[in-house]
């Protein structure tokens, strides 16, 4: 009777508990904001690119509060926040906005399992906007700037003796569009194109166990041509003299290719006559990272690789085409924010943040541009699984500059100060870091629209230098320089080819948006944009399709991949395919699969 009585009362303690939570306001949300569990957020394991066994989740119910910025850790504060969801997004439970003059602090407790006992203990955060400080058993023990990549840091040291139970807080400040730095769309006052501020944490928080000497980072490089696969593994270790590096590259569970060599060096695994990966057949390698000591496995990780190649070409016809593993194909998909009702900037489940990979490609793209936004690391795990390729923006920052889209050489560089460019090249350095093994990604894109753009042939020469296996997009729609490997107009609402390059290859980065309100699906009920409006479903289709078979014209006088505006509805914009909360599609399917799939085609006839 005790038992059953114990098990009740704690039954109901995690109702309780769960009933303490709840989103906060009054705005649309996606179906899946329901499945939201406060118990388990974000459960899987958030970077599958370098997988171990055994971790910690961090997500859940914090303690926060918003403070004048220079102020010491609040002896109180202001209540619960969900993690990882930002403080602004009704999902955290609070939907408050911060501002340049306030700081965030976050608070909760932490116990390490009495199975890590020995280990080296490491703290992730997935992405934190923008400037974080972490204290640990009061100590401060690290800080990272920069609101889109993922750091680290060895809590060992630092925990506190005198206690199991460890306090850690975070101390976040996010100047949002009032500082240089990287941040998008996020704006103090949302209208049109600009939306709601995102600060504080917005990707999983976690603990993870390691040995002393453990590995650190994985870049996996493809050379189709030469059939193999370049791999470098970073290591952390009190001596690196006797680590050695162990790679083994499988197929169907079978190792297939091998290699040894110390931490920071590249190793070669040949693979002859590899399947190639392509949005048709996304065919991933398993990849098993081992570190040893003394031929002792210290350190062991899952990963994963594919092969495939994307490069430039000149057609019969004498124009530049993109190729993909040595194919022309014309690459087509939509412009995607990555922004959520209910969430911002974080999807509120795995299951929400593949299903707009799913969508795109059963309308029959093959491309996602990541719009000036980074996405969390399992975001491109779908695409690689999926088969989706993916153009990646900088996000942008620094702004003000003149633009002048439809000539060359003109508009303005941002007259930007040398803090701005140092942190500039820092972040964008982190994202390509994040990136940079994941097949599906294949252009970088500097800068958008001149949005901050500057110094436009350094900072392609550099992003070149630093990944000699992609393309890049120099600046998206906006001031064109002569650099890159791609010119990129955009025009709205039609297709439009008003400049052409013959040296690189010519892409319609931007059109349509196409703008449908749903009532009970909107943001605001007064205050919706898009470029063009129409009143229903079948007027939308129509509109599209005849702005595909434009496309198609374009596409035989040099166009080699374009970008619709755009996957959802955002905030005020309401010319997305389909609404802000993914409950209704604005299209007909079956009619945009099939003329989507004829311009795919249309560069091969």
């Amino acid at each position: 009777m005790r038992r059953v009585l114990g098990a009740i009362c704690a039954s109901l303690l995690v109702v309780q508990a769960y009933a303490q939570w709840k989103p906060a306001g009054d705005k649309i949300k996606t179906a899946w904001a329901e499945q939201v569990n406060p118990q388990q957020v974000l459960p899987e394991y958030p970077r599958p690119i370098m997988e171990r066994a055994d971790w910690q989740n961090l997500n859940g119910e914090w303690d926060y509060a918003i403070r004048p910025k220079g102020e010491v850790e609040p002896a109180t504060f202001d209540g619960k926040i969900l993690v990882p969801f930002a403080v602004e997004s009704s999902l955290s439970g609070v939907q408050q906005l911060v501002g340049e003059a306030n700081e965030l602090w976050y608070k909760r407790t932490f116990q390490v399992p009495s199975a890590w006992k020995g280990k080296e203990i490491l703290l992730h955060f997935g992405a934190v906007d923008w400037q974080a400080d972490v204290f640990v058993d009061d100590v401060l023990i690290g800080s990272h700037v920069g609101g889109y990549t993922p750091f680290s840091l060895n809590v060992t040291p630092y925990l506190s003796a005198k206690s199991a139970t460890h306090k850690l807080v975070v101390r976040v400040w996010d100047p949002s569009d009032k500082g240089y730095q990287p941040r998008g769309k996020q704006v103090s006052n949302p209208e049109g194109i600009w939306y709601t501020p995102v600060t504080g944490i917005w990707q999983t928080v976690w603990l993870e166990p390691v040995n002393a000497s453990h590995i650190t980072a994985i870049k996996a490089i493809p050379d189709v041509d030469k059939q193999v696969m370049h791999v470098t593994v970073s290591a952390c270790s009190p001596s690196l003299a006797s680590d050695i590096i162990e790679v083994e590259l499988l197929d169907k569970g079978q190792v297939i290719a091998s290699a040894k060599g110390v931490q920071g060096k590249e190793l070669r695994l040949a693979v002859k006559q590899p399947t190639l990966w392509e949005p048709s057949n996304p065919y991933l390698y398993d990849m098993k990272v081992r570190l040893t000591k003394n031929g002792r496995a210290v350190d062991e990780v899952k990963s994963y690789t594919a092969f495939r190649k994307i490069s430039t070409v000149r057609d019969a016809q004498g124009l530049m085409r993109m190729c993909l593993n040595d194919k022309p194909l014309f690459q087509y998909g939509p412009l995607d924010q990555g922004w959520w009702p209910d969430g911002l900037y974080t999807a509120p489940t795995d299951e929400a943040l593949l299903y707009d990979i799913k969508k795109t490609k059963e309308w029959g793209f093959n491309m996602i541009r990541k719009h000036v936004k980074v996405e969390p690391a399992r975001w491109y795990y779908h695409c690689d699984k999926e088969g989706i390729l993916v153009w990646q923006d900088m996000p942008s920052g620094d702004m003000d500059n003149q633009w002048k889209p439809r000539v060359y050489n003109g508009g303005t560089d941002r007259q930007r100060t040398e803090a701005s460019i140092a942190n500039y090249y820092q972040e964008w350095k982190e994202i390509m870091d994040l990136c940079i093994s994941n097949p599906s990604v294949v252009v970088w894109v500097p800068f958008n629209e001149a949005w901050g753009q500057f110094d436009t042939e350094k900072v392609v020469a550099w992003t070149q230098a630093y990944d000699p296996s992609r393309l890049v997009n120099p600046a998206s729609g906006g001031n064109h320089r002569p650099c890159g490997d791609i010119l990129d107009l955009h025009n709205y609402p039609g297709p439009d080819m008003f400049l052409f390059d013959p040296i690189r290859v010519n892409v319609l980065g931007e059109y349509g948006g196409i703008g449908l309100a749903v009532e009970d699906h909107l943001w605001w009920n007064k205050r919706n944009w898009g470029y063009i409006q129409f009143k229903n479903s079948d007027e939308v289709t129509a509109e599209y399709v005849k702005y595909a078979k434009m496309l198609k014209s374009f596409v035989k006088k040099g166009f080699s991949a374009a970008v619709y505006t755009q996957t959802t509805d955002v905030e005020g914009e309401v010319n997305g395919l389909m609404t802000y909360d993914r409950k209704v599609i604005k299209i007909n399917e079956a009619q945009v699969r099939a003329i989507n799939q004829e311009v795919i085609r249309s560069m091969n006839e």
